[in-house]
């Protein structure tokens, strides 16, 4: 994908993922131009009227009731935005704020909010122009949107505030803009608060949360098949027909994951008639908490898509009936609600990842040597990445309190219930980053396993996963520093090296 054309049909998330990671340029279409000139002519009336509106002749929040003179109202969107870049934090990463640009740009070519299409259009050209800005990734309730980093991202379309190095860093916006040939932003009526109002970057982050959550989902099952066959698990509970009485549709979806990934196996086929009656639960259940995993985050998917294609700032502009509404879409709380659960379906995956690696590492509740090493005590194997797996499972279990059960009222009591939407977004971030780490680890172990039982060979998704491991560490002979191999299986995990073989899978049906 190599150009997103807003306003001619639907921004879906792989439009914004294109953007955000693809390097795909933005391009406002024709008739989004005409649609922020009907709505800007609406507000330049209301000023010239001094009819009296929320945030363009009054003031904001407590303040809605303090009225502002027609001759103060760009002074009124500068001190806006001034006043609200108050974030603190590690930076949000560039994707992120690409994303949440591109997220901007189509809530404001819908023409509810009033903004001038030459500022939409500078949005555009930043992006296009790579200038990503730095927005300090605390400080937003999730209502009446991410005002705070929003704030930050204006502040650099302004030449006042920072953008991000191509090499890390921050870096001043005025020269930066001026390098590529692009002129600051003077504000005009409305244009401060159409900027800041909404969820741009909630959302922004959940568009790249549930591509990754997708990735780490296929990775999840295409691993937990490895371990099947380290630990010569029986397949039998993944068949179709058995998933078919329970037909739970992400578990269906990651039993023929399974299925497909371990076709052909030769370590499947040397057990078929062995003694054993039924494996833990963390093997035999794999579709069942995979499954259930996939469909939580289903649901932020379909969050996600609404939100990404809707107006979420405030006040809202109806250029057909001349009426300006003040309302509440920008809430967060169908962000917030949605993100919380990505977060714990994510932590799941994790949980239970790591208890196949401990069954793997564990003599007696396998066939395997103690910790995968065929000299154990003079060597510890993969005993300590059994340990940081662990450490990752128990943070993830902090991680997963629920933001949207929180709420701090500001504003004067105006707004007295926000959504914590930001933060829940931020803590699924860390949450995934973590499983990423956990789900390396066990392929890891589980690539070992299957080394030990040769000569018996893997199935046909499973043997590439293997080659997948091999490429980035050699089997472990004895004790060596695991810590690199640990962040490059992460690594291939994180780009989606995983999801990718079981993607590229046949689908049996039996």
């Amino acid at each position: 994908m190599n150009e997103v054309v807003i306003g001619r049909k639907p921004l879906s998330i792989d439009d914004v993922v294109a953007v955000a990671r693809g390097g795909a340029t933005v391009r406002l279409d024709d008739a989004a131009r005409e649609r922020l000139a009907l709505a800007r002519r609406l507000v330049e009336q209301i000023v010239a009227e001094e009819r009296v509106v929320y945030g363009v002749t009054t003031g904001f929040g407590q303040l809605a009731t303090t009225h502002i003179p027609a001759s103060k109202a760009r002074e009124l969107q500068e001190n806006l935005i001034h006043s609200h870049a108050a974030g603190v934090g590690a930076p949000l990463s560039r994707d992120v704020v690409r994303a949440a640009m591109t997220v901007r740009i189509n809530t404001l070519a819908r023409g509810h909010s009033g903004v001038r299409t030459e500022t939409v259009q500078l949005l555009v050209d930043m992006l296009n122009r790579d200038l990503a800005p730095y927005v300090p990734s605390r400080g937003s309730l999730g209502a009446s949107g991410d005002l705070a980093p929003s704030a930050h991202l204006v502040l650099a379309m302004m030449g006042e505030g920072e953008v991000l190095g191509l090499e890390g860093g921050r870096l001043p916006a005025l020269p930066a803009l001026q390098a590529a040939s692009l002129e600051p932003v003077v504000l005009q009526a409305k244009e401060g608060l159409s900027l800041v109002n909404g969820t741009h970057f909630m959302a922004a982050i959940g568009c790249l949360a549930v591509a990754d959550g997708e990735s780490i989902l296929d990775s999840a099952d295409l691993i937990g098949a490895m371990s099947i066959e380290g630990l010569k698990a029986s397949v039998g509970p993944f068949q179709e027909r058995i998933q078919r009485l329970r037909p739970i549709p992400g578990q269906l979806h990651t039993a023929r994951n399974v299925r497909a990934a371990t076709a052909g196996s030769g370590i499947m086929l040397s057990h078929l008639n062995c003694d054993k009656v039924q494996d833990a639960y963390s093997i035999r259940c794999i579709p069942q908490v995979h499954g259930a995993c996939r469909d939580a985050l289903r649901w932020l998917r379909e969050v996600i898509a609404v939100e990404i294609e809707s107006v979420t700032d405030n006040p809202l502009i109806f250029p057909d009936t001349g009426e300006v509404i003040s309302a509440g879409n920008f809430h967060g709380e169908p962000l917030a609600l949605a993100l919380d659960l990505a977060a714990m379906s994510m932590a799941e995956i994790g949980g239970i990842s790591e208890r196949r690696t401990f069954r793997m590492l564990s003599p007696f509740l396998s066939e395997l040597p103690p910790y995968l090493t065929r000299d154990s005590g003079l060597n510890n194997g993969y005993m300590i990445a059994q340990y940081t797996a662990a450490a990752l499972v128990a943070e993830n279990k902090v991680l997963c309190h629920p933001a949207s059960v929180d709420s701090i009222p500001t504003s004067g009591d105006q707004e007295d219930h926000v959504s914590m939407g930001m933060t829940a977004a931020l803590k699924l971030g860390d949450v995934m980053r973590n499983t990423e780490t956990i789900l390396g680890i066990e392929a890891l172990c589980a690539a070992q396993a299957i080394d030990l039982l040769a000569p018996l060979k893997p199935g046909v998704g499973t043997a590439r996963a293997q080659a997948l491991v091999r490429a980035i560490a050699p089997p472990l002979e004895r004790d060596r520093y695991l810590a690199p191999e640990i962040e490059a299986c992460a690594g291939a995990v994180r780009r989606g090296e995983f999801a990718a073989v079981v993607r590229g899978l046949a689908s049996p049906r039996a």
